[in-house]
């Protein structure tokens, strides 16, 4: 897919002088838009999970660790 942006013809100019070429700069930037997106997708999607899972006493998650060191 091609994406075009119309931007300042000063900062064409500085692009040029610097030689910088704006699609790599354009794709990481778009990646890490979309990445914000997508863990603050995960992140609600966990909170609403934690609120469905009954909350396990640490007491009972140290006796499962130690019952699976024990078995090593």
């Amino acid at each position: 897919m091609t994406v075009s942006a119309k931007i300042p013809r000063k900062l064409k100019e500085l692009l040029d002088k610097y030689g910088i070429k704006p699609g790599p700069v354009i794709r990481r930037s778009l990646e890490g838009e979309v990445k914000k997106y997508v863990l603050r997708e995960l992140e609600e999607r966990a909170k609403r999970l934690s609120r469905k899972i009954p909350k396990i006493p640490d007491e009972e998650i140290a006796r499962i660790i130690r019952e699976d060191r024990e078995r090593t």
